[in-house]
């Protein structure tokens, strides 16, 4: 299932559904959403929509009114419209989150990845409670290229990634966990790269099709064993903690706002969200039916 905008459609919208900055003295909720409501928003993978959903549909079981802008883009474009208050909350990954706000960063575990993403933060966005769900970026190759490479770690790829092209959307190539890491932390080069989706259809028949060599795809997408690919191992931790944790513009969430949503963080653990994504990636369910289901069988709705 490929979920994509245009950058256009998705600034438009987004310029929308904007609201004000100031200080309304009424429901905090006015601030940041228009209107009084909360916007969620989230990136343009089948995940993270339905990370999306999940906390849309938890946040009006608690009669917060809620505006989606759902599917917008990568995180180059989303968290500049959190930063201004366009949008009130996204579905974040905390790990992936503090090497885009700090390229230096060198924690690992999810207790630094909060304490330094804490430390990070501008003063208008907050973090909430992290749940234990984890999504990791990998790379990923299939069982012939890793018995042709003998490849099990990404330490492996480094004697022989000169003669691979590795795959992923557009973003990896210039991020320190993608491209510029994998050189920084393995002294990993590939022969070249070639722009594919998020994680997405794309990735998967290209590294299927043999187009690429290695893919950049999520530890939890439902592809990897449904195709018997290997994810490598990551022995250096070039891939930090990526815990799901909602990111709010704090003047747009009140109080029963934030408990929903650390709510959903209490009970989503990796096997569960692995299954959702499966859900909606393999069996071609709505995100908005798997989120209902799952809320309601967490006792969150």
């Amino acid at each position: 299932m490929l979920f994509a905008l245009g950058s256009a459609v998705a600034l438009l919208a987004l310029t929308a559904c904007g609201g004000s900055d100031s200080d309304s003295g009424d429901d905090p909720l006015s601030s940041g959403g228009g209107g009084n409501e909360v916007v969620v928003g989230s990136a343009n993978f089948p995940e993270n929509v339905l990370l999306g959903e999940i906390y849309a549909q938890a946040l009006e079981a608690k009669d917060v009114k809620v505006k989606r802008q759902l599917n917008i883009g990568a995180r180059e474009v989303i968290y500049s419209q959190i930063e201004k208050g366009t949008l009130t909350v996204l579905p974040e990954y905390n790990g992936a989150l503090l090497a885009y706000v700090d390229k230096t960063s060198t924690a690992t575990t999810k207790d630094e990845v909060d304490a330094a993403l804490k430390a990070k933060l501008p003063s208008g966005l907050e973090l909430l409670d992290p749940a234990a769900a984890e999504d990791k970026d990998s790379v990923a190759v299939t069982k012939e290229t890793a018995s042709k490479y003998n490849l099990k770690t990404l330490d492996d790829l480094k004697p022989v990634a000169k003669n691979m092209v590795m795959g992923g959307p557009p973003e990896f190539k210039t991020r320190v966990q993608g491209i510029v890491g994998l050189k920084d932390k393995y002294g990993v080069e590939f022969k070249s790269f070639r722009s594919l989706d998020v994680a997405g259809p794309i990735s998967v028949s290209a590294l299927k099709k043999g187009d690429v060599d290695a893919a950049n795809l999520f530890t939890t997408d439902p592809a990897v064993p449904e195709n018997g690919f290997i994810a490598l191992e990551d022995p250096k931790g070039l891939f930090s903690a990526q815990n799901v944790t909602p990111l709010v513009y704090s003047k747009g969430v009140n109080d029963a706002a934030k408990g929903a949503l650390n709510g959903v963080s209490a009970k989503l653990d990796t096997t569960t969200l692995a299954d959702l994504v499966k859900q909606v990636v393999s069996d071609k369910k709505d995100p908005d039916v798997v989120a209902k289901a799952w809320l309601s069988s967490a006792g969150l709705s």
